[in-house]
């Protein structure tokens, strides 16, 4: 083992210095100490490394260094045999400064945009009324607060699966990440908000970082920034399906207000009722219109009709035996009824019938006429 040993320090020994690019995610340092470790961490991936300086080096860096710094380390690798650990002797170390942060930044903003991760065609509508509702947040913060009270207050009963953790620090970065997965895996979370308080451009970088960008741009579930940061927008707001501009701004955006809706269907009731109410009316004149027509329709036919009865009955009459009969004339038939039209037909004392206007009465035949002739 010690020959294997041996063997990895000899080649780790033949590398040179390189520079570093990282975040403190520990500072240890000890009164009188010629050494001082710290723990650099990459601030995109859950990996870090240790570097030991100099005290004096330490000591020399301005502004002081702290926990959760950026900064660029110029070390070579050592490793010890004897416990087989790996470290880095730092020879120069530099603050990365709010410039080159932003810098860096941007190039990263330029190649995401170029893979399309912020293009307006990849954004998900938000839910009209979720199911439940996915909440990452810092612990017990005000950003949980709003959002909890807000929601509670526009719909009451809305159920809440909350991650709180780190939303700022060396931490940040996983913690956010891994809870926007968890909650991404659940079905009925219908959305996601990521809520803080706002806070200064180097506070809110972990919400710029790579790996939690690529995370929220993977997710199947609509994900609302409310980082609450106006004039530095971090990359999170380019990559969320909705940008709200503060922790209660994205309550009232993902839930509808009762009241409001309350009052739109109280509107579209009235409006609906008042809809009808016109065309029954226009209906009811119409009909009663009609009906007036078609009563004026009837009224005219009869008079017509009774007309028409009248000039029959009129013609009837003036072609009946009775008008002839008020005319003077008279109808002479036998005893069975019928119609004498031929002197001839008769017989002397034969019994007659003649009607006449009024009436009628008998005759008895005592000279035909026809006989004389």
């Amino acid at each position: 083992m010690r020959t294997v040993s041996r063997m990895v320090g000899e080649w780790i020994g033949r590398l040179g210095a390189v520079w570093m690019d990282g975040q403190i995610a520990e500072l240890r340092p000890r009164p009188g100490a010629r050494n001082i470790y710290l723990v650099l961490r990459d601030p995109d991936v859950d990996m870090s490394l240790t570097v030991v300086a100099d005290a004096a080096l330490i000591g020399g860096v301005s502004p002081p260094l702290e926990q959760g710094q950026r900064i660029l380390v110029h070390a070579k690798p050592e490793y010890w045999t004897g416990r087989g650990n790996l470290q880095f002797r730092a020879k120069e170390i530099r603050p990365v400064g709010l410039g080159t942060l932003l810098e860096q930044l941007e190039r990263l903003r330029a190649l995401l945009a170029a893979e399309g991760i912020f293009s307006p065609e990849r954004k998900k509508a938000l839910p009209f009324l979720p199911r439940r509702i996915g909440l990452v947040c810092g612990r017990n913060s005000a950003a949980m607060h709003d959002v909890l009270v807000n929601v509670e207050d526009r719909w009451p009963g809305i159920p809440f699966e909350v991650r709180e953790v780190a939303v700022q620090g060396v931490q940040a970065v996983a913690g956010v990440t891994e809870a926007v997965q968890e909650l991404d895996a659940i079905s009925d979370v219908d959305v996601i908000v990521i809520a803080r308080g706002g806070g200064s451009v180097e506070d809110l970088l972990p919400f710029s970082n790579e790996s939690l960008v690529r995370a929220v741009a993977a997710c199947r579930t609509p994900v609302v920034s409310a980082i609450g940061h106006e004039q530095d927008a971090p990359l999170l707001d380019l990559v969320a399906d909705f940008r709200a501009s503060t922790p209660t701004d994205a309550a009232k955006r993902i839930v509808p207000s009762w009241q409001e809706q309350f009052s739109i269907i109280s509107a579209l009731q009235a409006r609906a009722f008042s809809i009808v109410s016109t065309r029954l009316e226009r209906e009811s004149t119409l009909v009663d219109d009609t009906l007036r027509r078609i009563r004026a329709r009837v009224a005219a036919q009869i008079d017509g009709a009774g007309q028409d009865i009248e000039h029959l009955a009129a013609r009837v009459r003036a072609l009946s035996p009775a008008a002839t009969l008020d005319r003077g004339y008279a109808i002479v038939t036998t005893t069975m009824r019928d119609i004498i039209r031929d002197p001839g037909e008769l017989a002397i004392g034969q019994q007659l019938r003649v009607q006449v206007a009024k009436g009628s009465f008998a005759v008895e035949v005592r000279q035909n006429s026809a006989e004389e002739s």
